[in-house]
């Protein structure tokens, strides 16, 4: 009898230390995971950003909005607060934009010029950046067709000035600024910022990977493409939008560039201190520039959408892109000619600004044909 007892005990005892070593490691589990979600804001300190123009804008995770100062040569972490997840945005439908946006800075059209757009993808809202005529950069949210300003002097916030940047002072050989394009584009990835723009290297055409939260570790890599339209190697030119493509379990960042060159480099590949040639896989067509770039999914395959300066938006399929094994070396001839990678082009002309609005649907900015500035959301199915 007291072998028993003594033998429930034991089974007791040893059910008891595995439901406690389950606990701990719940417990362990469930505060490194809340650790990790607080670490991103961690370095976060609250007052003035000091944001002296607004470049780029690009969302992170938990409603963090990254802005794209070339003019600082920073790059500002802000935390929007805007954490109210939705799935599936409301339709957006709005003409006379541009007359929105300066009635809400009680100003007109001609002072105000709209710099970027990008969609919250937790809350879905829209966030437009707008700098005034006198220098001064202004960050509007959309609530339903009201434009509410979103103050940049008393925010909490964290940021990283970009080594080695383009001199605020260099000019091309046309003696154009340069220091615009300090900041080109930026994407959040795979717990990196990702940037492109110029530097004040030799070789200056340059693309960083930068810790976040932000810690002053920057990898920077110079690049060089074979620009078929130019007939030429060229290192100076910024990349003007990118993406990223997996491609055989490799990533590889997707680059494009004014005139229009389609380039792939491999992410593994871009690390501090490298020179890197590219491989280019497209020539899109001289005269033009691409705007944005962004992917989605249709029908169970990939697709990317890119926005242009002078030619309708492009659709680019995935498999085209993992198809094509060579690398373009010769020169086109032919202006506007486009070679390699095929594409289709969508009946969208003149768009200003594209992102992602949901899973489901795109968002434009575009300028009509007679004139009107508008905003509107599409359903990708039929894009």
């Amino acid at each position: 009898m007291i072998c028993l007892i003594f033998r429930e005990n034991i089974i007791i005892m040893k059910k008891l230390i595995t439901l406690l070593t389950l606990c701990f490691f719940l417990f362990i589990g469930s505060t490194a995971f809340k650790k990790d979600k607080e670490d991103l804001k961690s370095n976060f300190v609250n007052g003035d950003a000091q944001v002296a123009s607004i470049n780029k804008l690009s969302f992170g995770p938990e409603g963090i909005l990254f802005i794209g100062d070339s003019k600082n040569a920073t790059i500002y972490a802000i935390d929007t607060k805007d954490n109210q997840k939705k799935e599936k945005s409301d339709n957006i439908n709005i003409s006379d934009f541009d007359t929105k946006v300066a009635s809400s800075l009680g100003t007109t059209t001609k002072n105000v010029k709209i710099t970027d757009m990008a969609v919250n993808p937790v809350s879905k809202n829209v966030y437009i950046s707008v700098n005034i005529t006198d220098g001064t950069p202004v960050l509007l949210r959309l609530k339903g067709e009201t434009l509410e300003h979103v103050s940049l002097k008393d925010i909490s916030y964290s940021k990283t000035e970009l080594s080695d940047a383009v001199a605020a002072d260099a000019k091309d050989k046309r003696g154009r600024a340069l220091r615009i394009w300090a900041i080109s584009d930026l994407k959040y990835y795979k717990g990196k910022l990702m940037v492109s723009g110029l530097s004040n290297k030799e070789f200056s055409s340059t693309f960083r990977s930068i810790d976040f939260p932000f810690n002053k570790k920057q990898e920077a890599a110079s690049l060089e493409i074979y620009h078929a339209a130019h007939a030429r190697y060229e290192t100076y030119a910024p990349i003007k939008a990118f993406d990223f493509v997996s491609i055989e379990n490799k990533d590889y960042l997707l680059a494009s560039y004014t005139c229009t060159p389609l380039v792939l480099f491999s992410l593994e590949e871009l690390k501090g201190g490298k020179h890197l040639k590219g491989r280019t896989i497209a020539e899109l067509g001289a005269g033009n520039s691409p705007i944005d770039i962004i992917n989605y999914t249709k029908n169970g395959e990939q697709h990317y959408f890119m926005a242009n300066s002078n030619r309708p938006v492009m659709r680019i399929a995935y498999k085209d892109i993992v198809n094509f094994k060579e690398s373009m070396t010769n020169p086109v001839t032919e202006f506007a000619k486009a070679e390699g990678v095929a594409y289709d082009n969508l009946p969208f002309v003149n768009v200003l600004q594209l992102d992602n609005l949901d899973a489901e649907n795109a968002l434009f900015l575009r300028r009509t044909r007679d004139g009107d500035l508008v905003l509107h959301s599409r359903a990708k199915q039929w894009m």
